[in-house]
């Protein structure tokens, strides 16, 4: 039967998969962009230390959001929902998301199509933000009631 600790869980394994997904995309990037720009048709020869420099930076954000995540789910897993470090967690997968989507939009000046993934990371910054409001506003709610009781 399915419950909150099996989906916690898968949730952790797929954070852990994306941390080795980014450790193997840093550590082969020389070899991932030399395939890209040999197997593109956008002409983009002189362009290759362009996209390392957007991986090298963007990985940076990516892994503070999924080492943050992780600590989420940690917290979650051990029930401590409504807290203000969550808030505080929240808060910076929603920075990290907001600091990626920068980093494609200032790729824009070589490599058009970033945008697509600046649109796509400025969106998951704005959800997880609205999430992070919704928490804080239950983080305030718990704790009045812990003051009445």
């Amino acid at each position: 039967m399915w419950n909150d600790q099996k989906s916690i869980t898968l949730s952790k394994l797929c954070v852990l998969l994306f941390m080795g997904l980014l450790i193997a995309a840093v550590v082969t990037a020389p070899w991932l962009v030399q395939w890209f720009v040999d197997f593109s048709q956008a002409g983009l020869q002189g362009k290759k230390v362009f996209f390392m420099a957007t991986i090298y930076v963007g990985s940076i954000p990516a892994g503070y959001l999924l080492f943050s995540l992780l600590k989420l789910l940690r917290q979650i897993e051990i029930g401590q929902v409504f807290t203000a470090q969550n808030v505080e967690l929240l808060r910076r997968i929603s920075w990290s998301c907001f600091l990626g989507a920068g980093i494609a939009l200032c790729s824009l000046l070589y490599y058009f199509p970033w945008f697509f993934l600046a649109v796509a990371a400025a969106f998951m910054g704005l959800i997880v933000r609205v999430v992070k409001n919704v928490v804080a506003q239950a983080v305030e709610l718990k704790d009045e009631a812990d003051y009445i009781v």
